[in-house]
Order: structure tokens, then sequence, then C-alpha cells
């Protein structure tokens, strides 16, 4: 076939990308135009997303993607982090800065939101993991705090959505992002309107819920014209980065539960792919969740606070004056002694603290262990403790399916720590495949390809990921030293 170009905007917590991906028929390249910053703003005391410019980056982006590719685009899509949103009013005018999901106005709102709605009945309908950061709460903490913004909202998007409603003009929200508000019912996939209405939230506001592959129209006039890229097709790929990075794992095994994966960057996301939600009383009590997939399918995992204690150490050296890159950090943490210091990476005190390596320190003497002294100490516990816990919820899937796991899929960017590579092989006792890093931004582009008929299925995509990419392979090296310290760190675990 001729080859085939496909735009991808893939927008994360740390930054934005316009890329594009040429498709030939049988392998997929991807070349990026345009990187740019992006993080929360600190705003008055609150933490918000600047939406406006992430957009007007974008624009930039896709301009100068018209300027290489002369005209040659399919579509466009985008995807980004999940559960963060917006409202518009009957005027389609933004409600209030857009918040980010770290902000501190959700603490002690899941507790809030249980004693309204029973746990197990927001578990039973939705499915979904209990955690603070979740559309919801964010939603009900809204409640609280600015009732009348919310009395004006006309309609809720997410933000992938809202960026394809300003490419496009749509009002619809993505199935896989959506899974993400702990606001769709598991089973009708659609909003759990009834559990809605008993929290008092409007339920008008929740548009249509469309499939990944959905054709949302061509670009509006003045982007098109500002951009060059005339009237180009605007197509929801997964929205959600994880939801596209699995679509684009290179396994040769789909449609089965014996590889799980990690989605792996500033969150770590360890599942395995089913077909159907997982809604037993074992999975409410591992508080796992059930997110959207590709074809119908679900993304039974746990969310993992992942190499977010790395980069947030990283700017606690930084700030002490240590400008130390992440490839030095790591030599470090490889040349610092083994299982000194081990914490449980998904307490909450490490969501959002001032100085992470406070945080840990405080942490470790609160539990009788030395407390770190070095860099490479601080970023070894990190990466240890991280390999532990995915050691831990390898088990609660392999408990939840009744099937164990026979090889583990990293993908993203933290795929490129090639020590926490080996160490989630030695912890976990699993062959570890890792790789691609860009897992996010292939499974966007060629579900876009797939929804122009150039792809014919999801194991299809796969093909075309393990056709085009380099896959790294660890195999487990000292599992003894990890069993040694697996009670240790379970009791960390167990600790309030």
């Amino acid at each position: 076939m001729a080859e085939q170009t496909y735009l991808a905007v893939d927008l994360g917590a740390e930054s934005g990308r316009v890329m594009a991906g040429r498709f030939n028929g049988q392998k997929i390249a991807l070349e990026q135009f345009h990187r740019f910053a992006n993080g929360p703003v600190n705003l008055g005391g609150t933490l918000r997303w600047d939406l406006t410019n992430l957009w007007s980056e974008i624009q930039n982006g896709l301009r100068e993607a018209a300027s290489k590719l002369n005209g040659s685009a399919v579509s466009v899509g985008v995807d980004t982090w999940g559960v963060d949103y917006v409202l518009l009013n009957r005027n389609d005018e933004l409600l209030g800065l857009p918040w980010n999901h770290r902000d501190s106005r959700t603490d002690g709102m899941i507790h809030k939101a249980c004693s309204r709605v029973p746990r197990s009945e927001i578990f039973a309908e939705t499915g979904m993991q209990f955690i603070q950061i979740n559309s919801l709460y964010q939603l009900l903490a809204m409640q609280e705090r600015d009732p009348e913004l919310l009395d004006q909202a006309r309609k809720f998007l997410m933000v992938p959505d809202y960026f394809h409603w300003c490419l496009s003009g749509s009002r619809v929200v993505e199935f896989t992002n959506a899974t993400t508000s702990q606001m769709l019912n598991a089973k009708t996939r659609d909003w759990a309107f009834d559990m809605l209405r008993k929290f008092e939230l409007p339920t008008e506001m929740f548009p249509e819920v469309v499939t990944p592959g959905t054709n949302l129209g061509t670009l509006r006039k003045h982007v098109a014209d500002f951009t060059g890229l005339g009237k180009l097709n605007v197509v929801t790929p997964a929205t959600h980065d994880t939801g596209a990075a699995i679509a684009a794992i290179p396994t040769t095994r789909t449609g089965n539960a014996d590889w799980a994966y990690i989605s792996s960057g500033t969150w770590s996301l360890m599942g395995v792919e089913v077909q159907d939600a997982i809604l037993t009383p074992q999975a409410l009590a591992r508080n796992v969740t059930n997110e959207g997939g590709v074809d119908g399918t679900y993304r039974v995992l746990k969310n993992i606070m992942g190499l977010w204690l790395v980069q947030r150490c990283k700017r606690s050296f930084e700030a002490r004056g240590k400008d130390i890159d992440y490839p030095q950090l790591t030599r470090l943490a490889a040349e610092a002694a083994p299982f000194r210091s081990l914490v449980d990476p998904d307490k909450a005190t490490f969501l959002g603290p001032p100085d992470m390596t406070e945080a840990i320190a405080e942490e470790c003497r609160r539990t009788g262990q030395p407390v770190p002294e070095t860099e490479g100490q601080f970023v070894r516990c990190a990466l240890e403790s991280l390999a532990l816990k995915y050691r831990m919820v390898l088990g609660w899937m392999e408990e939840l399916t009744g099937t164990r796991v026979e090889v583990i899929h990293v993908v993203g960017g933290g795929c490129k720590n090639q020590l926490l590579n080996q160490f989630t092989a030695d912890a976990c006792g699993r062959p570890v495949f890792a790789g691609p890093v860009e897992a996010t931004a292939l499974g966007n582009v060629l579900l876009q390809a797939r929804a122009a008929g150039d792809i014919s299925s999801l194991s299809e995509i796969r093909d075309v990921v393990r056709a085009s990419e380099t896959i790294g392979e660890y195999t487990p090296q000292q599992p003894g030293a990890w069993d040694d310290v697996w009670a240790r760190f379970q009791s960390l675990c167990d600790q309030p």
C-alpha cells in the first residue's frame, strides 16, 4: 500500500508532543514535529492545568507538521492522562480554571462519598479503584467548593475530549478515558446515571460515550486555515494514554490473560487485559480498577505511584544544588547497597509532598529503617520498592483471573530504565519484555489507521508494533535475594 500518515497529539503530565506515524502497510515509523512542556500550575495555593497554552502549542505543532507533510495526513487524534476534565456552560465557555488531579481539595473526599453511597455500591457500578484523584471525587469537591459553577455546567468533557472539541467542535467523551472517571457503569458502558443522581450531580451534562476509532468530523475552519491541514479528519484513538499504550503491546497472546503489562512513567499502571470487567468482592478488596480498552476489552489494573518518586527526588536534589540527570541517578542507584530501605510507593504521603526525599526519609524513620543518605540510596529505595510493589500486584492479578502470568511487558518512558526492568524481572520471577518507549503514540496512530481501514484488528496492530520496534528482554537473575525481603516489604505495606 502507499504510505499513509496519521497525526498524534500525545499529552503527558510533564510534556506534550505532536507526532506523525508513517505506515507502509507493514511497519510504522514515528516522527516528532513539536515538543513542549507541561505540568501543574500553582495558582493561589491550588494546582491547575494551563489548557489554553497547551492548545496554542498543539496548533503550533500541527502547523509545523502541515508544513512538512504537504497535506498528506489522513487524520489526527489526541490522547492524554486520565481523570481530569473541563466543564462548559451553555455558550461553550470554560467554567473555572481546569484543576490538576494532585490538588489537595480531594483530601478526605472518598470517605465523604462513601458516607453518601456505600463503597460496595460505587464499585459494583463502576469497577474502579478508590483513589482520590478520580473525576468523581473532583466533582464532589467542586460541589462543595464551587456549587454555582457546577450549576452552570452544560457539558462535561475529559481533557482529550476537550481538545477534540477545540479541533472539531465535537461534544463526546471517549470510552477508555471515561472509565477513569469512576462515573461509568462497567456493565452498560454508559454513565452510571443512578449513582450520579444519588450524589446529586447534574446528569444532563454527561455526553455520549464513543469508542476508539470514532470519526468526529473535520477540523474547524479556523484551525484548518491556521495549521494548513485543510479538512483533516479528527478521529478518537484510545484517548487515555494507557489505553493507547496497551493497544500497542507487542504481544502474540491477544485474547489471553497470561501476560501482564506495566505502562511505566510518572505513574505505573500494571494489569492484565480481559474481556469483561471483574467486579468480584476480591477485586473490591484489592482496590483494583477496570479501565476500558480497545474492542470492548477491559484493563484490570492497579495504579502504582511509579517513577513520580524518582522524578520528585531529582527535583529535591536540584533544589539542593545537585543537578544530576536520570542516567547518572540510575548508575548511582545500581552502586548503592541493596534492600537498605524500602517503602510502600502508594502511601498517600508520596502523592504530592513538598520534598520527596524528606517524605521518604520520614517514612523510613517511622518504620524503623535506615534513612537514605545519598542520591543513589534514595533512588535505589524507590526502584526496589516499585519492583516489589509490581510483584504484589502481579499476585493480585493472578488471583483475580485464575491465570498464571507468564511474561510482563513494560512500555512507555519508564522502560528505558534498565535497572528497574531487571529489578522487575528478579522481583516477579518472570521474563520482562521492555518496549516500545513510544507505545502511547504508536497506539494512537495505529488505531487511527485501523479506523481508516488500513489495519483490520487489534492483533494486527500488535503485529505491526513487533515488526517495527526493537524489544529488550530481561530474565530473572537473582530471584532468591528478592524472596528474602518479600515478607519485610509485605509488612511495610500492611502498616497504616
